[in-house]
């Protein structure tokens, strides 16, 4: 077997690890929950019949041994089957499907305005004046920090509440797509701005920068088309954990703007201790966070040949 495909081989391993991993965990804190989880679904001011109780519990297989119904869980997941929803009376996967594309579409929207909002500052500062610098620097350091659900509430006063120019809540179109998607792009710009300057400065100090200034080439072209490229190499390291951050920075996005995806249904089935769809949709989003992972390191293999030589992972 060859190198290259002893990598391939041992990264989708760990990929499956991953998603075993987060099942696992998922599963065990459900489960290990304080109370009847049959109780805490029908909802605490129900008083149903003992009847109802036991037929609730043993269709959801809760009258088995632990380890059991864990094993149960295993096999039904390796077959595919998220099993059903006992809120939503519908199998969860078909939940998912229903509602994970408008959250995916919140994620890669807010990639996109992230990341041309982190190249505009980068572009802008790298090399400038100490005191640009710095106050870049302390205004990215600001973006990052602060959290996601504040910055919705506060445009959520402000274009919808007071200038009535975006929906309140529940907006399916591209009205509704643009409040929660800055949202969701302001803090991950601040990081993008900060990795794109620094490989803009180390390759604005590189020779063949300086001889593309001998030649008489503009500070723009010089900073766009030589320099940009050599510094878009260190944001494939971050781009898979930035597209994860951003799937799970969508969920709390969309429960702040009332939207329509996966943060909405989450909620609802967190509240409603609605087992199937929380696990569900825990293992999904491991699911996709680890095939992303596993195409950002083969494309960092691509770009960097050390990697394919050295049969390191990214």
């Amino acid at each position: 077997m060859s190198d290259s495909l002893r990598w391939w081989v041992r990264r989708l391993l760990l990929a499956v690890l991953v998603v075993f991993g987060a099942a696992t965990v998922t599963f065990g804190a459900l489960r290990l929950e304080p109370g009847d989880p049959v109780r805490l679904m029908l909802g605490p001011n129900v008083n149903p019949p003992p009847e109802l109780v036991d037929q609730v519990r043993h269709d959801l297989g809760l009258d088995r041994p632990l380890i059991e119904q864990y094993g149960l869980f295993l096999g039904r997941l390796g077959t595919g089957d998220l099993g059903r929803s006992y809120q939503l009376h519908d199998s969860v996967a078909n939940v998912i499907g229903e509602h994970l594309g408008s959250t995916v579409a919140l994620a890669l929207t807010g990639f996109l305005l992230a990341f041309a909002l982190g190249l505009l500052i980068a572009v802008a500062t790298a090399g400038r004046r100490p005191a640009l610098r710095g106050l870049s620097s302390t205004v990215e350091l600001i973006m990052t920090s602060t959290p996601g659900f504040w910055v919705g509430v506060l445009l959520l006063t402000l274009f919808s509440f007071r200038l009535h120019a975006f929906p309140v809540a529940g907006g399916t179109g591209l009205a509704g797509l643009v409040l929660p998607a800055v949202t969701l792009a302001l803090g991950m710009a601040g990081v993008f701005a900060q990795v794109l300057r620094e490989g803009l400065e180390r390759a604005l100090a590189e020779p063949f920068v300086v001889s593309a200034r001998a030649r008489g080439t503009g500070e723009t072209m010089v900073r766009l088309r030589h320099a940009l490229r050599h510094a878009m190499v260190p944001m494939v390291t971050i781009a898979g954990w930035a597209v994860g951050a951003l799937l799970s920075g969508a969920v709390v996005i969309e429960t702040v703007f009332s939207r329509p995806g996966l943060g909405h249904v989450l909620a609802t089935a967190v509240a409603g201790r609605d087992f199937p769809l929380v696990t569900g949709i825990a293992v999904v989003s491991a699911a996709l966070f680890a095939v992303i992972s596993v195409i950002v390191d083969g494309l960092y293999r691509v770009i960097d040949p050390r990697l394919r030589d050295t049969g390191v992972s990214a």
